[in-house]
């Protein structure tokens, strides 16, 4: 096997790239950038991935109603200004639009095949990799970028019993009319399942949120300020226990107890979980359209039983319960996902596979966009040789160092397995790009 730290390209080899939302977007932009050849190839008929509302490719989950939870200020590109008209927490269709326009501009869409799926991606003897579409045709590559997302398979909990009325996944939901005068269970206490609580509330007979451990709940806006913009790249140098006592005071300020309003204390405490934010929730359970209950203890026919002993009857059950991270198209040998768990390093880098890179495999306090812009460009770098990664035994050691760190920094969860602190990550991947610069000054041997 070849130097893993050394994965520039050889002449002649071509980059597949996996998937046009945001983040084969801007790794398209930037293997454009450094004049590397590239395939690109999208299930879908057009590009946007989940910001497509009933996108063609059958895994975005968007609902008519859905808002981002992290301002524009923070989701904004490097090399793609947000427009001046563009709102502070914009539709799925003003996302749409922003990705679009990327596309556009950079002239991206011309370098991709539409409504071709990749079906395998293998290693081969050389170092190469051998990718297989669903025309049946194989390609080979020296380099594949899978830039699929991880919000397209659904998680579902294995409650005891059965339940007779209509059981779905919150990737499912698209509007609330069609829950008008019905009783609905929300399993979940997530971005998703609060917004779809919300949403029908207003249609629904009644609401029901149940959740395990509660979550808490933060406003989009603290003091007129987005939330986000609270966090922001100065706080990454205090202490992690100062953060934490900074952000309670603000939220307690702009909240006070959430108690108050029926969500009860979760178990765990501020900023240990990916955050929960609702402008609207508190205020719905508060005027007693949306009820939180305990976790589900069975199903039974109509009825719900929880773990407090209460029960209630439903027509449906809607399962915000979270994704599976799952590359099908992968073989067991190169990549076997238990718990959610993968062991990348920066989240991009498996350290035995040369070649093979995941683009968005991260879940942020904040917006993904400029992330996997920050992800991009550095594979592209490394692809043509202006960068160089560390040996493989260091990436392991740094993985497992990753992983302690952010088990102390949240609760122990299969949602919690990719979970970065936005300025962190940004801090880590440039000095990670100084050090790659270093390292790519020493003689390297490169595939042939």
């Amino acid at each position: 096997m070849s130097d893993l730290s050394d994965p520039t390209l050889s002449p002649g080899e071509a980059v597949c790239i996996i998937g046009a939302g945001i983040s084969g977007l801007t790794a398209a932009k930037a293997c454009c950038d450094r004049g590397l050849p590239y395939d690109q190839f999208e299930a879908g008929s057009a590009v946007g991935g989940l910001w497509r509302y009933e996108n063609d490719n059958g895994r975005a989950a968007a609902y008519r109603t859905l808002h981002i939870n992290s301002s524009k200020h923070n989701m904004e590109l490097a090399d793609f200004p947000v427009p001046d008209d563009f709102p502070t927490f914009g539709h799925h269709s003003d996302v749409l639009q922003y990705i679009e326009d990327y596309a556009d501009a950079f002239n991206l869409r011309d370098g991709i095949t539409f409504t071709t799926s990749v079906e395998r991606v293998a290693p081969m003897d050389d170092d190469r990799w051998s990718v297989t579409l669903d025309t049946g045709e194989t390609r080979t590559y020296g380099a594949v970028l899978v830039a699929t997302g991880h919000h397209w398979k659904p998680r579902r909990p294995d409650f005891p019993g059965s339940f007779q009325g209509r059981e779905m996944h919150a990737s499912d939901y698209r509007r609330p009319e069609d829950f008008t005068g019905e009783r609905v269970l929300v399993v979940g206490i997530g971005n998703s399942a609060c917004d779809i609580a919300v949403d029908l509330c207003r249609v629904a007979e009644h609401v029901t949120i149940s959740t395990r451990s509660s979550a808490w709940i933060l406003p989009k806006y603290i003091l007129g300020i987005p939330l986000d913009q609270w966090t922001g790249y100065w706080m990454e140098y205090l202490p992690w226990w100062i953060r934490r006592e900074l952000f309670r005071l603000l939220v307690g300020l702009a909240v006070g107890n959430q108690e108050r309003y029926g969500v009860p204390k979760p178990e765990h405490d501020l900023m240990q979980e990916h955050p929960t934010i609702s402008e609207e929730l508190l205020a719905q359970v508060g005027h007693g359209r949306v009820e939180v209950r305990p976790n589900v203890e069975r199903r039974d026919g109509r009825a719900v039983q929880f773990e407090d002993g209460t029960a209630a009857a439903f027509d449906v059950l809607i399962y915000a319960t979270g994704y599976e991270i799952q590359f099908p198209f992968v073989p067991d040998e190169v990549l076997s996902v238990e718990n959610n768990r993968v062991a990348f390093y920066r989240y991009v880098v498996p350290p035995a596979w040369p070649g093979l890179y995941f683009l968005g495999l991260i879940q942020p306090l904040g917006s993904v966009f400029p992330l996997v812009e920050r992800q991009a460009k550095w594979v592209a770098a490394l692809l043509n040789g202006e960068l160089a990664l560390p040996p493989p035994e260091e990436m392991r050691r740094t993985i497992e160092d990753t992983v302690n760190r952010m088990k102390k920094r949240y609760h122990d969860s299969p949602r919690h397995t990719i979970q970065v602190d936005f300025w962190d990550y940004v801090h880590r991947m440039e000095r990670e790009w100084q050090a790659g610069k270093r390292r790519a000054q020493t003689p390297r041997g490169r595939r042939s």
